[in-house]
Parts: C-alpha cells; sequence; structure tokens
C-alpha cells in the first residue's frame, strides 16, 4: 500500500559510493557478520584486549551473545581461553574483552563467533615479565583518509618485525568532506558533514576501519593507542577547541563526551569508568622499559595562547602529572619511554617559540617535570612524538645544555611523520637548516614526507629507525629507509647510527586472511544488501541509515508504529553498488518506538527506532 504523506513533513535524502572491487572503500561479504574485523591492544605479561564489531541486517533485539577464544594456534585447537558476552546497540554492537589467563611475551590467535558464524583469527601478543632483552614497536600518527591510502598501513603489516604498533594520535580527523582534503577521488569522509554527535563520531569510526589496510594492520598486532585533538576537534583543550563553536555547534562538554565514547568503543583499549576521561596509563615491557602512554589534550590542558611562564597553566593537569613524576621517581625500568601527542623538545627561531601548542606553550610545567627527573636523577628517559606531521630527532635540553659534550639533556625525543596528513604551515617554509641552526638540540629533520617509526629497544640502547613511503596518492608505490638515531644506556644524546637496526626475533605466522566459515556460509550474503547502522537512534527529526549494497538494487523503507500500522513507506528506484547514506526525515512523526523494515528484492532487514520529540 502507498501511503500518503501529506500530513507528514517526511523527506529523503540520499547520496552513494559506486565501486567496483572490495578493497579500500567497501566490504568484503566474506567476513559477514564481522565485517571491521578485529582488533587487540594494550598488551599486559598477562592478558590483552580483544575487539570486533558484529554488523547484522536481520537482528531485532537490542544485543547479540559473541563468543571469543584465543589459541597458541592458527588453527584454533589448542585453546588457553574463552568466554562469551554481549555486543549491544549502546555501544554500537562493538565487542571488546579483556582476555586473561595467558602467559608473556607469547603470541596468541584468537577469534569471535555469533550465530554460527565466525569473525576472522587474529594475531596479538603479550608484554614480556620480568628480565627481558629487547622489545621493538612500529611508531604512527595522524592518519587522515581524505588526504592519501594508508600505505604506511599496509607496508607496517607486511614487515613481520615487530610487537606492537604504537598509535600517537589522530586516528580520525573530525573534519567535514572536503574540509581538510587532498581532494583524491574514492577517499571521502563519512559522513560528509564535520562529526559532532556520538552517532557521527560511530560513522567516522566505522568508515575508518572498513579501509582494508587499517582493518588488516589491526589483525595481525596489538595496538597502544592515545588520542590527539583530531579525535574530538583540531586543537582542543579541557575546556573547547579551536574547531568548536558553541553557538552552532553546542557544548563542548557533550561533543567531548561523544568523541571519547565513541574512541572508547571502536578501539582495543582498556576504558575506564563511564565518564571518566582517564587515558593515561603505563604498560611494562619486563625489567627492560616502561611506557607510559600520556594524554595532553581533554585530560588537564589549558587553552593555548597564555603566558607559558603562567605557573597556573598546565598541559597535562596536575592529577595526571603527579602521577606521572610519581611513577618515574618510582620506576625500576632500564628505559621509560614517555608516549605523548606533542614536541616537548623546544621549538624557537630568534629566541620565540614558533608553536605554542606543543609544550613551548606550557614551558612552566615543562621545567617543573624536567626538574623532576634531574632531581631525582632519572635515567634514560625516551619521549615519542606525533601531532606535527614531521619527523625529527631532538635532544631534550636544559638550561645547560652542550651538544658538543652531550651534557644538559634530560633523555631523547623521536617525533614521527604523519601516516597521509600534510606538513604544518606554522614553519612558514623555514628550513631543516635555519631550524637546526637556531635548535642545537635538533640532531634530524624530515619536513616533507610520510612515513612511520620502528623503535628498537635493547638493553643497551634505543633506536629510532626513520622509513618512508614514496606517496599516499596511489596505492603501494613503495617505501624507503632514510636514517637511524639512537641514544645509549646512562647517555642523554641522540647519535646518528650507520643503519637500519634489525629485530633479533621471527614472529610466527600471519594470522590467515579469511575466517573458518566456508563461503557455502556466506553465500546469501553476497547478493544482499546490509546495514551498517542507523544513526542517531534514538532520534529526534531524521535517521541516517548506512547501508552496502553488491549491486546496484531497488530498497523500500517501511516504517511501523508499535500497532503494527504503516506510517511511512518509501521506495527508491535504484540505489547505487557500494556504501551508501540514505537519510529519512521524520520528524512528523509522534515519539514512541517504531519498527523500520528495509526491503529489497531477495532479502530485507529489520531495526528498531526510537523516536524523541
Amino acid at each position: 500500500m502507498k501511503l500518503a504523506t501529506s500530513f507528514l513533513s517526511i523527506f529523503i535524502f540520499i547520496f552513494s559510493f559506486s565501486q567496483t572491487s572490495f578493497p579500500r572503500k567497501s566490504l568484503d561479504p566474506l567476513l559477514y557478520p564481522f565485517y571491521h574485523g578485529v582488533a587487540s591492544g594494550d598488551p599486559l605479561s598477562n592478558s590483552v584486549i580483544l575487539w570486533t564489531r558484529f554488523t547484522d541486517d536481520t537482528l531485532s533485539s537490542d544485543s547479540v551473545e559473541v563468543n571469543w577464544r584465543i589459541s597458541t594456534d592458527t588453527s584454533m585447537i589448542n585453546i588457553v581461553n574463552s568466554g562469551n558476552g554481549y555486543a549491544h546497540i549502546n555501544s554500537d554492537w562493538t565487542f571488546k574483552v579483556d582476555a586473561s589467563g595467558l602467559s608473556p611475551d607469547t603470541w596468541y590467535y584468537y577469534d569471535f563467533e555469533s550465530l554460527g558464524y565466525h569473525s576472522i583469527r587474529g594475531r596479538t601478543k603479550t608484554a614480556p615479565l620480568g628480565d627481558n632483552d629487547s622489545a621493538r614497536f612500529a611508531v604512527v600518527s595522524c592518519s587522515n583518509y581524505e588526504h592519501g591510502y594508508f600505505n604506511v598501513y599496509r607496508y607496517l603489516r607486511n614487515r613481520n618485525d615487530f610487537d606492537a604498533v604504537l598509535h600517537l594520535g589522530d586516528y580520525i580527523y573530525e573534519y567535514e568532506a572536503g574540509g581538510y582534503s587532498a581532494g583524491i577521488v574514492d577517499r571521502d569522509n563519512e559522513p560528509s558533514n564535520e562529526i559532532i554527535t556520538l552517532e557521527d563520531y560511530r560513522v567516522r569510526y566505522s568508515h575508518y576501519r572498513l579501509d582494508d589496510d587499517l582493518r588488516s594492520l589491526h589483525q595481525q598486532y596489538p595496538f597502544i593507542n592515545v588520542w590527539d585533538d583530531h579525535e574530538s576537534a583540531n586543537d582542543s583543550y579541557v575546556d573547547g577547541a579551536q574547531n568548536h563553536s558553541p553557538s552552532t555547534e553546542g557544548l563542548w562538554s557533550d561533543r567531548k563526551s561523544n568523541a571519547t565514547q565513541a574512541y572508547h568503543e571502536w578501539l582495543p583499549i582498556r576504558s575506564p569508568i563511564p565518564g571518566d576521561l582517564q587515558i593515561y596509563r603505563e604498560i611494562n615491557y619486563g625489567d627492560l622499559m616502561t611506557l607510559y602512554m600520556l594524554d595532553t589534550r581533554l585530560q588537564g590542558r589549558s587553552e593555548q595562547g597564555g603566558s607559558s611562564s603562567d605557573p597556573t597553566r598546565t598541559i597535562l593537569g596536575q592529577t595526571q602529572f603527579s602521577w606521572l613524576t610519581n611513577k618515574l621517581n618510582t620506576s625500576n625500568s632500564r628505559w621509560n619511554i614517555l608516549g605523548q601527542q606533542v614536541m616537548i623538545a623546544p621549538l624557537e627561531v630568534f629566541g620565540a617559540a614558533l608553536n605554542d601548542d606543543q609544550w613551548d606553550g606550557y614551558d612552566y610545567e615543562r621545567s617543573r617535570l624536567y626538574d623532576s627527573i634531574a632531581t631525582n636523577g632519572i635515567e634514560n628517559i625516551v619521549v615519542l612524538t606525533g601531532d606535527i606531521h614531521t619527523s625529527w630527532v631532538n635532544d631534550i635540553p636544559l638550561s645547560n645544555y652542550d651538544a658538543s659534550s652531550c651534557t644538559g639533556s634530560v633523555g631523547v625525543e623521536y617525533v614521527v611523520t604523519s601516516v597521509t596528513s600534510p606538513g604544518l604551515g606554522f614553519l612558514g617554509g623555514i628550513a631543516g637548516s635555519t631550524i637546526e641552526f637556531f635548535n642545537p638540540h635538533i640532531q634530524y629533520t624530515n619536513l616533507s614526507e610520510h612515513g612511520y617509526l620502528i623503535l628498537d629497544v635493547s638493553k643497551t640502547k634505543v633506536t629510532g629507525n626513520y622509513y618512508y613511503v614514496n606517496d599516499v596518492d596511489a596505492v603501494m608505490t613503495g617505501e624507503y629507509f632514510e636514517e637511524a638515531y639512537y641514544v645509549l644506556d646512562g647517555e642523554n644524546c641522540a647519535q646518528q647510527a650507520a643503519g637500519p637496526t634489525l629485530s633479533n626475533k621471527t614472529p610466527p605466522v600471519f594470522a590467515p586472511a579469511q575466517p573458518i566459515n566456508g563461503t557455502a556460509a556466506i553465500d546469501a550474503h553476497l547478493t544482499a544488501f546490509t546495514v551498517f547502522g542507523t544513526y542517531p537512534n534514538p532520534f529526534y527529526d531524521d535517521v541516517t541509515i548506512q547501508v552496502f549494497l553488491t549491486e546496484n538494487e531497488a530498497l523500500t523503507f517501511d516504517c511501523y508504529d508499535i500497532s503494527g500500522r504503516l506510517v511511512f513507506s518509501r521506495e527508491i528506484p535504484e540505489l547505487t553498488k557500494g556504501l551508501n547514506y540514505i537519510k529519512l526525515y521524520l520528524g512528523s512523526l509522534q515519539s514512541g518506538n517504531y519498527s523500520l523494515v528495509i526491503k529489497g528484492e531477495n532479502h530485507y532487514s529489520s531495526k528498531k527506532l526510537v523516536k524523541y520529540r
């Protein structure tokens, strides 16, 4: 029955992506119903976080049971732990569990199962315990979808010579489509608007996590993540952000809550009590090193632009500052490694700081941290930094710093360039040689390339190995090693290495690319459409349907109230193969519960909707 709509102000908006293959911006039907793959993170010596996301377009309940298991072999025969839980609509159908009872310094394989379907198997590794000779990490930051292909992730996935990925922030970007973009075909943000609501952030994470390179990297290695500013909004701080306008975008506290909730839902990170913003934490790799992951954005940062010598201004917040200094003062690790967002070493020209968004804008607190390190005789400080879209190796100088004698430095900083994001404009075209002239503590710069850092940690030294990709405008264009710098045990200055540091360990085989399910199990989904989500839900005025079609197809959207009465019906004659985002304007419906039935030629999906006034 066709329903007259004169009594309802209901409209529909459609946009889509066409495509002909599964990579990059679509889903692989073989992965049903775990299209976003699997991930692991925050490894301890006896446990690790396991993550997945359930997507089923026929499910009508608010939750679904998910079974998990972890094994020492790819065939999932030697199971060492298993369990079950629920993926729930309130967490955007994501599911994660802290898998415990594991052995230190051990590679494992894991997978998930629900409704008879298995996810792809993932591979992960626990941290070592006690005496440990070495650890090795891939360090990345600043992965903007619209500025290029994630070639860095692809090359890292294939290396198979490190223990974990450290992502120092800007895992996603908040901008609207075209707002901060290189204009590359088929690299468009979704949703197309600047993300503000919880549903916006969730869709953006979903969009990123369908990227095959990112999904594959998550599958094979544990991640250790912290956020920077773009997971919420550019140049964020406790009470606001440069890219947030309360008059048009609402309360910053609401947006910050939305951003952090989606972050914890979509990443394999140990999550605090709901509403608690704390993301700073420590992860031990035996006696060799302690990794302190810090938050210089949302936890305590004062707004940029004030006097750097003002004792009331902070970049960490007093609680985090006290936590960090206490941890450093009581550390028994050989190396103390800080993973954080913005450059800690000074960056000046003619004595003037170039960027007050980094620690230069908070010099009083930086001096307090340096004083604590020096006063307590804390050695072997290494700082890992992202944010700035360029590469640097810095000594961390005190006022008596002397480069020639390697004195007056509290440690070494390795700044990793971006995965795709372009170099920053505040440098104003200043050459690296000019910067190094005014800043003798800077040992190395690369101000133009995209790439990653391989951090090799041993008992005698820490080495940062800089690798770059040839291009991000096209897929897999090649990579190369450029430079490596090391700092010796007991010293605080960086020295250039003769070449890259090679791994002394051989990880086991990769987890298989496909799930255990046979192809017959997913035949029904090869010709069907898939609904990834309905956002927001509950809703006030409009609902966006995120749907993927394997072929061009007409869809019908029928909305029923709780009495079974059809209150809205609309047929779209032809939607394009690929990802489609369909916005239904349902503002004139009465508040209450509804069922939205989406029908194709051979398939249908039913979703519960809740309408608020």
